[in-house]
C-alpha cells in the first residue's frame, strides 16, 4: 500500500505536470485586420492590449497583419495548425473565416472583436459604440460655434452606421436646430486606409459650415484630422485615445476598449478562465467612453463635462436610450 507521503507526492507531481501542459498549450496570437497594427485606431488599440499583456506577464505572442482579404482564413488556419491558442481575430470581416476555422479546430479557443460567431470555442466581443458616440456628439455640438458638425465613416457597413447614428442623436438632442453632415468613405476595405479621401470629405463638411468633425474610419481618419488642423477646426478621434495626435485640435476621442478585450482574452486563457459566448460592452461596463487628458483639457469646459457626465449616468441608468442602428438597420435622426 502506498504511503500518504507517496500519494501526496504523486498528486503534487500530477498537478505540476498538468500545469506545465496547460502552460505549453498557451501560445497567444492576434491577427490584425486591414489598415495595419499602427493605424492609430482600432488595430493599434488591439496591439496596445497585447503589448500590455506581454509587459505584465513576460509572455510573447504571435501576430499577423492582413494586407488582403484572402489572408484572413489562411492566417487563422496557419496559427491553429502551429498550436497557437487562443487566437484573437480583429474586425467584423474576420467573422466568416473564424467560423470556418474554429469548426476545424474545436480544441482551439478563438476570440473575435466586433462581430459574433456562435460556436462553443469562440468568444465574441462587441461594443455599444452608439453610447460612446452619443457622448462625443454632445461634446461636438456643445463646442460648435456654428451648430453644424460632421461625421466621416470608413467602409459603409452597419457597424460604422452605429457610430454615425449615436453621434447624430447626441448632437441633435443637444441642439435640435443643429445640423450633422455625414459621409462614408467607400464600400470596400480600402475605405479604411484612404487619408486623402478622408481629408476631402472633412473639407467638404467644413465648407458647409461644420467646425467639429468625428471620424470613425481607421487610417482614413488621419486625413480628416489633418484637414481639421489645416483649417483650424476641431476633430474627434475614435477607438484609441487620439488626443495626442494634435493637441489643442482634438476635442476628445470616442474610446473603445479593444485593448482591454484583447488583454483579457489572453489573460483568461492563461489562467484557465477563458469563456465563450457574447460579451457586449457599453458605458456601464466601461467598454466605451470619451477621453480626457492634458491634450484636450483646455477645449472642454467644466459645464461641458458636467453635461456629458450627466448624460453618461442617464444612459447607464436607462433614463436615456441610445438608438442602436443595428437593431433595425435604420437611424431616426
Amino acid at each position: 500500500m502506498k504511503s500518504i507521503k507517496t500519494i501526496a507526492a504523486t498528486a503534487v507531481l500530477a498537478a505540476a505536470m498538468s500545469t506545465t501542459a496547460m502552460a505549453a498549450d498557451f501560445k497567444p496570437a492576434v491577427i490584425f485586420d486591414m489598415g495595419g497594427k499602427f493605424d492609430k485606431s482600432f488595430n493599434e488599440a488591439a496591439y496596445n492590449g497585447a503589448e500590455a499583456f506581454k509587459a505584465e506577464t513576460g509572455i510573447e505572442y504571435r501576430e499577423f497583419e492582413i494586407s488582403n482579404a484572402s489572408q484572413r482564413e489562411q492566417a487563422l488556419r496557419n496559427f491553429a495548425r502551429r498550436g497557437m491558442n487562443p487566437i484573437v481575430a480583429m474586425g467584423f470581416a474576420q467573422a466568416a473565416p473564424v467560423e470556418k476555422v474554429a469548426k476545424e479546430f474545436p480544441d482551439v479557443s478563438f476570440a473575435i472583436i466586433d462581430s459574433v460567431v456562435d460556436l462553443p470555442n469562440v468568444r465574441s466581443v462587441v461594443f455599444k459604440e452608439q453610447e460612446g458616440s452619443y457622448l462625443v456628439g454632445m461634446m461636438a455640438m456643445l463646442s460648435s460655434e456654428t451648430g453644424k458638425v460632421g461625421f466621416v465613416g470608413g467602409m459603409d457597413i452597419p457597424l460604422i452606421s452605429k457610430f454615425s447614428c449615436g453621434y447624430k442623436q447626441g448632437a441633435l438632442t443637444t441642439n435640435k436646430d443643429g445640423e450633422v453632415f455625414a459621409n462614408m468613405t467607400g464600400t470596400t476595405p480600402a475605405a479604411w486606409n484612404d487619408p486623402v479621401k478622408g481629408g476631402e470629405l472633412a473639407k467638404s463638411h467644413f465648407a458647409r459650415g461644420a467646425d467639429v468633425i468625428f471620424a470613425a474610419a481607421g487610417g482614413t481618419g488621419l486625413g480628416a484630422l489633418q484637414a481639421a488642423v489645416d483649417e483650424d477646426k476641431k476633430f474627434i478621434g475614435v477607438d484609441s485615445n487620439q488626443n495626442h495626435l494634435a493637441p489643442g485640435k482634438v476635442l476628445t476621442s470616442m474610446v473603445k476598449r479593444v485593448d482591454v478585450a484583447v488583454a483579457n482574452a489572453f489573460m483568461d486563457a492563461k489562467e484557465g478562465n477563458f469563456t465563450t459566448g457574447i460579451q457586449s460592452l457599453g458605458l456601464a461596463e466601461d467598454g466605451v467612453g470619451y477621453a480626457m487628458d492634458e491634450n484636450n483639457a483646455p477645449l472642454v469646459s467644466e459645464e461641458m463635462k458636467a453635461a456629458v457626465e450627466a448624460a453618461r449616468a442617464d444612459i447607464i441608468s436607462g433614463k436615456i436610450t441610445v438608438h442602436d442602428y443595428m437593431s433595425d438597420m435604420a437611424c431616426p435622426y
